[in-house]
């Protein structure tokens, strides 16, 4: 657009889940034993790649490296600092050089899967490529469902994975798994070793694919035989960092904003709804300059919270499934909809042959897979979030539109006190209700803390009932859902943020999936902080069995552990609040103890998160805590 400056990002972080991106594509193969090109079958996918950087005057004695050695310089010029992994037998050739560079921190899980987690949650915080370390087998298959919930969110995560040696690939030797083929449908590429030659190029390439356009994991499987080998290495490696870019408005990405522009300019009725993708685009601010620059409401996704203030005052809070009930109302019955970075999925839209049948809808996304996919888009924008605000932004006209904002007002009053307890009226000593466990968490924290949640009504009480203001400041499994997410990624957060208080919001269920990774807090000296929020069972699953299985709670009840005790086995300080007069001092104790801690939170069986559309309904369906359909407001 003409006068807008380019938009430069170094590994942009856009999102667009579900879909690869255009570009890139879904990549994969083996690297090519001559060195000479990343090849799929006989189709080259990348030449190695030339030294980049200025030639020093001095001359290079040749070193001879191992591959394992070699991957670990890849490593270290690709911009990877933090490795978080857990070793095994055929991993082993790596783990011996890893020893050898002090430059490359690894931190040792208790389990694969969070080590895929954790390398998430890295890559959330900081924007760049996280990475995770398994060995063959079991190794590698229980990195899969943490890199699913990466490919599902649009996370940049590369995995490297032993194999057995080349030689055996093929005979089920002890550990073997074909974790290429695996792998494909969750990863945006994935290559097999076949040259310790090979491995600038393929870890060059890995990198940049997970990075560019739609982010998402690729993994590297490295046979024990390549690990091993030598190489000689006449100079430095190349900067193998995925390369900055401009993000710019092509001339059909112009036509379609201006024709954006016009809509928005001339609609009675509008809604902006901000997803991930703003946040990887670093686009909060531009979306913030839309806002007041036209006066519009702005709802987010779950994963888009933060993206525009939830204080401020066009904030109508998130959207979907348990969104608020002036944001599903403004949804339904809007007559525009504008979705930056966000893909209409299921728990947003509800039915989509009904959704907002009133509006047309503006889809602003770096993937045209996405455009049509659920809902129809009749604007389709392929452009990067940050440069369509900023052109979105510049074209606005601010107009008041009373009788929408008179109405959006009316919607938040009468359903302000959805799900909130009058504390100051409640027994104290009474278990608290998870929201005012939420509300008094940002109270102690003042809202500067990041939040790590996992799945779950603890998930959605977090969403309702804290408050964010700022990108980054809640992380969470959107896409897949994967419980037993939070205290891994949360660790993966405080190790790229040391010096940021990082609080990890897990329910019973999904701290037993994860409790083990209590004893890496201690080892790796991570003070995180975990808030057992307890109902003592699987609290959605045990609410959907209430709403629409006749009240069966078939295994959804959930013996446990005594928390507190376990997270003291592990050496972490540990309390167990049962009454709602002791919630705020657990919570200033734990934030202020200098290690990590746990506090297990006591909260009533039998809640319920509202407001809620049923599935297979439209957001206008949406339910408050009275269960009062509120389609008709």
């Amino acid at each position: 657009m003409p006068g807008l400056p380019p938009v430069t990002q170094r590994q942009r972080y856009a999102h667009v889940p579900h879909e690869r991106s255009a570009e890139a594509g879904k990549q994969g193969g083996t690297a090519d034993p001559t060195g000479s090109s990343l090849t799929r079958g006989d189709e080259p996918l990348a030449a190695l790649l030339t030294p980049q950087r200025t030639p020093p005057t001095q001359a290079h004695a040749n070193r001879t490296l191992t591959g394992g050695a070699l991957a670990c310089e890849a490593l270290l010029a690709a911009g990877a600092t933090t490795l978080f992994g857990y070793p095994g037998g055929a991993a082993l050739p790596f783990y011996r050089e890893l020893a050898r560079y002090p430059r490359l921190r690894h931190v040792l899980v208790r389990h694969e899967q969070n080590a895929a987690h954790a390398a998430d949650g890295y890559a959330r915080a900081t924007g760049r490529v996280g990475v995770c370390v398994a060995t063959s087998g079991p190794g590698a298959t229980n990195l899969l469902t943490g890199l699913a919930t990466a490919y599902m969110d649009c996370v940049p995560v590369v995995a490297l994975t032993g194999q057995v040696a080349r030689a055996a690939i093929g005979t089920q030797a002890f550990q073997e798994v074909d974790v290429i083929g695996m792998v494909g449908p969750i990863t945006k590429g994935a290559f097999q070793l076949k040259s310790a030659e090979d491995i600038p190029a393929v870890f060059a390439e890995a990198f940049r694919l997970a990075a560019e356009g739609r982010p998402g994991p690729v993994l590297i499987d490295f046979p024990k035989d390549v690990q091993l080998a030598t190489v000689e290495l006449s100079e430095p490696l190349a900067d193998l960092a995925p390369a900055e870019y401009e993000c710019e408005l092509d001339p059909a990405a112009d036509f379609a904003l201006r024709q954006a522009a016009a809509l928005l300019n001339s609609a009675e009725r509008p809604l902006v709804i901000a997803g991930h993708g703003v946040a990887m685009a670093g686009a909060a601010s531009a979306l913030l300059r839309l806002a007041e620059a036209s006066g519009v409401p702005v709802g987010t996704t779950l994963l888009g919270l933060g993206v525009f203030p939830q204080h401020h005052p066009q904030s109508l809070g998130m959207v979907g499934m348990h969104g608020t009930v002036q944001a599903n109302l403004a949804m339904q019955h809007a007559d525009l909809i504008v979705g930056v970075g966000m893909r209409f999925d299921d728990r947003v839209v509800g039915r989509p042959k009904d959704f907002a049948p009133g509006a047309r809808i503006v889809h602003v996304d770096v993937d045209p897979q996405s455009f049509g996919r659920v809902v129809r888009a009749d604007v389709p924008v392929l452009a990067d979030a940050r440069a369509a605000l900023d052109g979105l932004a510049s074209l606005a006209e601010w107009r008041a539109r009373a009788a929408w904002w008179t109405r959006l007002q009316q919607w938040t009053d009468d359903h302000a006190a959805c799900g909130i307890v009058d504390t100051h009226m409640a027994p104290p000593d009474e278990p608290p209700t998870t929201p005012e466990v939420i509300r008094a968490l940002r109270r102690v924290l003042g809202g500067a803390a990041t939040v790590v949640a996992d799945i779950g009504q603890h998930q959605m009480f977090v969403a309702l009932h804290h408050g964010f203001d700022r990108p980054g400041q809640v992380l969470t499994s959107g896409g897949l859902g994967t419980m037993g997410y939070a205290l891994p990624a949360a660790m993966g957060v405080k190790t790229a943020e040391p010096g940021r208080a990082v609080w990890a919001v897990v329910g019973d269920g999904g701290f037993q999936m994860s409790a083990a990774e209590l004893s890496t807090l201690v080892a790796a000296r991570l003070p995180v902080k975990v808030l057992v929020v307890n109902n003592q069972c699987l609290g959605m699953v045990r609410q959907w069995q209430e709403l629409f299985y006749d009240n069966v709670y078939s295994h959804s009840l959930l013996p446990q552990p005594d928390f507190e005790a376990l997270a003291k086995a592990h050496g972490i300080w540990a309390t167990t609040v049962r009454r709602r007069d002791q919630l705020e001092n657990a919570l200033r104790e734990a934030a202020l103890h200098p290690g990590p801690t746990v506090v297990d939170v006591r909260v009533p069986v039998e809640e319920t998160v509202y407001p809620m559309v049923p599935a297979g309904s439209t957001p206008g369906d949406v339910r408050c805590v009275d269960a009062v359909d509120a389609s008709f407001c």
